[in-house]
């Protein structure tokens, strides 16, 4: 073979292997891009939103829509308590969450566990501004229970030492149970923040559902509010859950017979981090969860049944989040 003709051979063939490496390339660009949309598209549009804490990037939070309410003539009393353990770097804005809602019959306690982070230290900046005790206990809902023992007050909430509630959020309960004397329990609408206190999601919620709680506790802890009455029925919190102790106490406090309420606003925010309990505790919450199914429903729901005994209320919640989202729901 010519030396010409063979160059121009191999130059043919080395132009035919580049065409090739780059179609492969395309090809598993495009795979990778067909990958991803659908993982968007399962992220934000299949998964729930309630339980979809990282929506978007961090952002400050803006709540400016949320209206101003007026107390009622008959002020009634709150205890909020916080149940604490080394959680120094978020306890301060708990703290100023609470006593900057200048709620004026607010009887508001601090449990702390026996920090040795820095803690006591801030709970003593406060002063007589609010209660507080740091002393070892056996965890959180002990911690709750503790802090209750010497409040006497209508309106009851534990407010976790990570979370904040919004402005104005003491005003609107007092004013929702005012006009809703029948409600013993209300909840509302959370805003998800990262560990510097950005926004990265909200959870808009539709209307109560008891079925739905049967399965699944669903109800944000850190905007739930109840009467007296409902604790002095069905008393403390179990101290011996760790991870379920809040759905629990709703469960027994749905089969006393005790009415629940969705109030149509943003209450208070939850914040996710790496240390919190509810990602790190989670084999332990599987058991107790498993636990409590099979005392609430009579038996241990396989997983496709506790999907269907959720899925009516999470496809509610889905046409909130994005009625919420196109600006067709306020609140």
């Amino acid at each position: 073979m010519e030396p010409e003709l063979e160059r121009q051979i191999l130059e043919r063939l080395k132009a035919i292997e580049d065409r090739l490496g780059e179609l492969e390339d395309n090809q598993r660009q495009l795979q990778l891009a067909y990958s991803s949309s659908r993982m968007l598209l399962r992220r934000f549009f299949l998964r729930p939103p309630m339980w979809t804490f990282e929506q978007h990037s961090p952002r400050q939070l803006s709540l400016y829509s949320q209206p101003e309410t007026d107390l009622p003539d008959n002020i009634p009393s709150i205890g909020i308590v916080t149940p604490s353990y080394n959680q120094a770097r978020f306890l301060k804005a708990t703290i100023d969450s609470v006593v900057g809602q200048a709620y004026p019959k607010l009887f508001y306690h601090v449990q702390d566990g026996g920090s040795i982070d820095g803690s006591v230290a801030t709970l003593e900046s406060y002063g007589d501004r609010i209660s507080w005790r740091s002393s070892s206990d056996k965890g959180q809902a002990d911690a709750i229970n503790l802090g209750f023992a010497d409040i006497n007050c209508d309106i009851m909430a534990y407010l976790n030492s990570d979370d904040v509630l919004l402005p104005g959020a003491l005003s609107y309960i007092v004013d929702y149970f005012d006009r809703h004397p029948d409600v013993d329990i209300v909840y509302g609408h959370r805003v998800f923040i990262d560990s510097d206190g950005w926004e990265i999601g909200r959870a808009v919620l539709p209307g109560h559902d008891g079925k739905a709680l049967l399965y699944a506790g669903y109800i944000p802890q850190e905007t739930m509010f109840w009467r007296r009455r409902v604790w002095n029925k069905i008393g403390n919190f179990d101290a011996n859950l760790q991870y379920a102790l809040d759905w629990e106490f709703l469960l027994r406090a749905q089969a006393a017979g005790f009415k629940f309420a969705r109030a149509p606003r943003f209450i208070a925010c939850f914040r996710v981090h790496d240390q919190q309990k509810t990602t790190s505790n989670y084999d332990v919450g599987r058991r107790e969860m498993r636990a409590l199914r099979l005392k609430y429903l009579g038996h241990a729901p396989s997983q496709s049944e506790i999907a269907r005994g959720i899925s009516g209320y999470l496809a509610r919640q889905m046409i909130f989040h994005w009625c919420y989202k196109l600006g067709l729901l306020k609140h």
